[in-house]
């Protein structure tokens, strides 16, 4: 078998699984969209008590990120349950369980320990949503879910560059960051609703990842 013909095989098994990665992103809507509307209670919650303590606003931050890691979960497995790719998906769920589980057994971080730990979950969620985006293909919102990963990403490139920020300061970065970052997910989830209302973009077989 020539070369071309196995690299002309190699891109169609790859475009036949982001296919099948979109269409489980599509069918999956409701649950992406619960996570932006999550983000954006959290952000509401941030800057309506923004002379919360230390302490609250970690517990706040380990709600949140325990809840958002539930939805990606259950997203996941009701992917694997049709043997569609799930990989991503429970990744990104971990990391989010990870950082609550952080945030509840050290409930009295420092405020630079904590701004760490917030940087490192926001680089991470959002390189996998990255990686994600270009697996999407373009008419399932693709470009609104590389926007989410970049947000994230650039959030914890900030806090990086400035750990050493007050408490309020932190709540106003936190606030602003999820509101944003949960409004491209819902103008995401309703995209993906619309195709999947409009059906699958392809009769591909499914496979896992």
């Amino acid at each position: 078998m020539s070369s071309s013909h196995t690299v002309g095989g190699a891109h169609a098994l790859g475009s036949e699984i982001d296919l099948q990665m979109s269409d489980a992103l599509a069918r999956n809507w409701w649950a992406i969209a619960l996570r932006g509307a999550l983000a954006i209670i959290f952000g509401i919650v941030t800057f309506v008590l923004p002379g919360a303590t230390m302490l609250s606003l970690v517990f706040v931050f380990a709600a949140y990120a325990l809840l958002d890691g539930i939805f990606a979960i259950t997203a996941a497995v009701r992917s694997a349950q049709r043997h569609e790719r799930w990989g991503l998906l429970i990744l990104e769920g971990v990391v989010d369980l990870i950082a609550a589980a952080v945030a509840v057994v050290w409930p009295g971080l420092t405020i630079l320990t904590f701004v760490l730990v917030i940087a490192a979950w926001a680089l991470v969620t959002g390189a996998l949503m990255m990686v994600a985006a270009f697996r999407l293909q373009l008419d399932h919102g693709r470009w609104w879910l590389v926007l989410g990963g970049l947000v994230s990403i650039l959030y914890g490139v900030l806090l990086i560059i400035a750990p050493l920020i007050g408490a309020l300061v932190l709540t106003w970065w936190l606030g602003g960051y999820a509101l944003v970052f949960g409004v491209l997910l819902l103008v995401l989830a309703f995209r993906l609703r619309a195709r999947h209302e409009a059906g699958p973009s392809a009769d591909a077989p499914h496979a896992a990842f």
